[in-house]
């Protein structure tokens, strides 16, 4: 926070500018330092998002106290940011942080009697459905040739992705003592530090046993990282992704891909296969099955495209449409 002025108003700096300009007053301002401090021991990403949404409330409160603020103004401050065009998504990103902030002031000042943010709700948003690729695309991006210890790396870090459904930061952070080749499963750290058991396909199996014969020439000393670069230290998210886009363009795919992509392509195949909700929802580690269900989704949308294209009342109406 900025320096506080004689009329009780802090001030920040314009980054577009490099102008001081007047910022919120000084109740609001430590209200907002305390929050931060509240934060800390939540993720910085969070953090950042959070203190970032309520800064901006302050600002949209001006002079009023956003301690002090009640349900009806907090409903028309929403409807201004929609307003704006701020998407459904967007505005309950923001309610969220919102929600924890006012559950912050709420547990320090005992004359609040009631959340102001109960009973609030964004406006819906469309679902957008997960992209996924089709079996073909999938097997065509895994299938690479290689014959560099990075190639072999690649390949074997994106069968794993593909055979497993992990999320990127899994694996990111995996490391070589939680793959159990014997029995053909990896233990990864999930979301809130929940630990799950995912089997690990033959075609991934044998991808990571080439990468671990290579791996031993590559890896810096006392690494523990299962995937790790050229300079032998753990191979960050950010170079996985990269590394995914290069190759899906090499591999002759038409559309980026991203390591997400993988984990919904994972579900999809597996769902389609299988109509096992509740495994897939296991091993994807959705603690809802509200969000493995979306997958049920993509399954009807192959169906229907299937139907469209084969079903001969399904063309004679799609001609009777155009006429």
């Amino acid at each position: 926070m900025g320096p506080v002025s004689r009329s009780g108003r802090s001030f920040s700096t314009d980054e577009g500018s490099g102008r001081v300009k007047p910022d919120i007053p000084h109740d609001n301002a430590q209200w907002l330092a305390a929050f931060g401090e509240h934060l800390l021991t939540r993720p910085a990403r969070t953090r950042e998002a959070y203190c970032s949404d309520v800064s901006q409330l302050a600002h949209l409160a001006g002079d009023a106290s956003i301690a002090r603020l009640n349900r009806l103004e907090l409903s028309r401050l929403l409807a201004r940011l929609h307003a704006q065009g701020l998407s459904g998504v967007s505005l309950r990103r923001k309610l969220s942080a919102w929600r924890a902030f006012y559950r912050f002031v709420c547990d320090r000042d005992p004359t609040m009697r009631e959340d102001p943010c109960a009973g609030l709700r964004a406006p819906k948003a469309p679902r957008r459905l997960p992209s996924a690729l089709t079996p073909d695309e999938a097997a065509r991006l895994v299938s690479i040739e290689a014959h560099t210890p990075i190639a072999v790396r690649d390949r074997a870090l994106f069968e794993l992705a593909y055979s497993s459904g992990l999320r990127l930061s899994e694996l990111a952070s995996l490391d070589v003592d939680r793959l159990d080749r014997a029995e053909g499963e990896v233990r990864v750290f999930g979301k809130g530090a929940k630990e799950r058991i995912v089997p690990v396909g033959a075609a991934a199996r044998g991808a990571l046993d080439a990468w671990l014969a290579a791996r031993a020439g590559v890896a810096a000393h006392g690494e523990a990282a299962l995937f790790v670069s050229a300079r032998g230290t753990r191979l960050s998210p950010r170079a996985v992704q990269l590394r995914l886009a290069e190759w899906a363009v090499k591999q002759g795919l038409t559309r980026h891909v991203h390591p997400h992509m993988l984990r919904h392509s994972f579900a999809s195949h597996v769902l389609q296969s299988s109509g096992d909700l509740r495994a897939v929802q296991e091993m994807l580690g959705h603690a809802s099955i509200a969000s493995t269900q979306v997958y049920t989704h993509l399954d009807f949308q192959a169906l229907a495209k299937v139907y469209d294209a084969a079903h001969p009342r399904a063309k004679r109406q799609k001609r009777r449409g155009k006429s």
